[in-house]
């Protein structure tokens, strides 16, 4: 059956946007012939009054649910919890910063009716980015799948719809990191995949999350969890500096045996040594940040911990949810 849709909404610090947010998803579900409609708010930890926004919207709508976490866990684990408790036979995901536009979801839920499993959107502009940012962001996905056995699509946001059966699949993944991004190339093709392209509009308030330092986090995250190529490219440069250094050795020989005029055993030292050196640590951090990734996921850590909200009362206690039991 496709009766029941659930709406997932990540928010950290987007209490001048819920509102705003709550009035424009309104117009839209109202238009819906669904026979159950819930919207989740993910509350990631945020410091300021999204929380409460929340409550007092839930107050007057009963579809209003929210997962309330104890702390900034990130983007990802949040859209993962809202899949936890998600119960609808078909999962919209978007953020609270209306630059997914809820009036879009109208023809997801059309196209999904129509028989699509997956609806994905694609960004073909967007209003608050500069051309700078656009530019690095290009690039960035250029370096993304040149290192990736998957292909991670350019500008194509985590504004999607997803089939129940993708969304049990999903919560299958026994992972720490999480890219839905990634992970969606494994579950179908893209060029089987229905796709709304839309313009994201200027921030309705405040400012972007995404720092560079999180955006930089992301990308090495993306590599690590989908290729071992930079291991093979680690591989290639140790063999490149060993023949360096080889054809080095054997310029000093012809220079001393053949050509009479010795090279300086300093500077030949010192600049063999620095290269190889250099060489050396940044092969040891390659290596490094994937042992780095098994040793987070050895330990079978709870993903996050978190408090799930209806009708305005908590589930006592809260609510745990251990990855490794996903």
């Amino acid at each position: 059956m496709r009766n029941k849709l659930s709406i997932i909404i990540s928010a950290f610090n987007e209490e001048e946007n819920i509102n705003e947010l709550y009035i424009q998803l309104s117009r839209v579900l109202n238009l819906l012939r669904m026979k159950s409609i819930e919207i989740i708010f993910v509350d990631d930890g945020s410091k300021d009054k999204t929380l409460l926004k929340c409550m007092e919207l839930q107050r007057k709508d009963p579809r209003v649910k929210i997962v309330h976490f104890s702390k900034n866990f990130g983007h990802e684990i949040a859209m993962t919890a809202g899949m936890d408790y998600a119960e609808g036979d078909a999962v919209v995901f978007m953020d609270a910063d209306l630059q997914h536009p809820p009036a879009y979801i109208k023809q997801m839920v059309e196209l999904w009716k129509n028989g699509n499993d997956i609806i994905l959107t694609r960004r073909v502009d967007n209003e608050s980015t500069s051309k700078i940012y656009k530019f690095i962001s290009k690039t960035f996905y250029k370096i993304l799948n040149y290192f990736s056995d998957v292909q991670i699509l350019e500008n194509a946001p985590d504004f999607r719809l997803l089939d129940r059966k993708y969304v049990d699949f999903l919560k299958s993944f026994n992972e720490r990191d999480f890219l839905f991004r990634g992970v969606l190339n494994l579950i179908t093709s893209t060029e089987k995949t229905v796709f709304i392209d839309f313009i994201a509009p200027k921030r309705f308030a405040g400012k972007t999350k995404y720092t560079f330092s999180k955006s930089a986090k992301l990308a090495a995250n993306s590599i690590l969890q989908f290729s071992v190529k930079p291991l093979y490219f680690a591989l290639w440069l140790a063999i490149i500096s060993a023949c360096l250094a080889g054809g080095i050795g054997i310029h000093a020989i012809i220079e001393y045996f053949f050509l009479n005029n010795p090279t300086p055993g300093f500077a030949t030292t010192i600049a063999i040594t620095v290269f190889m050196g250099s060489m050396n640590l940044f092969i040891l951090a390659i290596i490094g940040a994937y042992i780095a990734k098994i040793h987070l996921e050895t330990k079978k850590r709870p993903l996050y911990f978190a408090e799930y909200i209806t009708s305005g009362k908590k589930l006592k206690g809260g609510k745990t949810k251990n990855y490794s039991k996903r």
